[in-house]
């Protein structure tokens, strides 16, 4: 696989998860309809800096894991795989659905932008994945891990801007599209599951012929 290969893949890996309904997304929809789309845009900002955060760990836990203890790397691309799948048959099994978005109680945009990096940052699962998903794509076989690093998070900020932006400006088509509509968030979360599945296979065969 080549590099540009390796980065289309984290792409759809990135924008398939990005897109899936869940607490950040939902963050960003109630300030939108409730304080207007700059509230919602100072959310999507938020979600953009905790993203930067989350890719920084990632970066720096396989650039220490290359550099001291490299025997490890391969299994740790293996756990992930394995993780990686796991999250995608739970995804393609369950439905995931929005019943409601409340109003957001933030008083002022910079709150919005604030409490928008505080909700990226203390989702449990986040840290996980990005452990999980950054052995599969950040490679020494690339090259220089930092400026790869650069390039994911660069990629990672974008898209959350491209998706949380774009419900922040259209806020009520988006609640039109999300909240009750099952069949519609349950195809969301079967194709991201699918996602999953794919490049967990591949990850696996990748990591079992190096």
């Amino acid at each position: 696989m080549s590099y540009g290969e390796n980065l289309w893949l984290f792409f759809t890996l990135l924008f398939g998860i990005i897109i899936l309904p869940g607490m950040d997304m939902i963050f960003v929809l109630a300030n939108s309809l409730t304080r207007g789309r700059a509230a919602g845009l100072a959310a999507t900002a938020g979600m953009m800096l905790g993203g930067l955060v989350h890719s920084a760990y990632g970066a720096l836990g396989v650039g220490l894991l290359a550099k001291l203890l490299p025997v490890l790397f391969t299994p740790l691309m293996l756990v992930g795989a394995l993780y990686m799948a796991w999250i995608g048959l739970t995804l393609i099994r369950s439905a995931i659905v929005v019943d409601d978005v409340g109003r957001a109680d933030t008083k002022s945009n910079w709150e919005a932008f604030r409490r928008g990096a505080i909700t990226c940052l203390i989702n449990p699962k986040a840290y996980m994945f990005m452990l999980a998903v950054y052995p599969q794509f950040l490679k020494p076989e690339f090259g220089p891990l930092t400026p790869q690093a650069l390039v994911m998070a660069a990629m990672t900020a974008a898209t959350q801007l491209f998706v949380y932006g774009a419900i922040a400006v259209a806020a009520g088509r988006a609640r039109n599209m999300l909240v009750g509509n099952r069949a519609g968030t349950a195809w969301i979360g079967r194709c991201c599951g699918g996602i999953l599945l794919l490049i967990a296979a591949l990850a696996l065969w990748e990591a079992l012929h190096r």
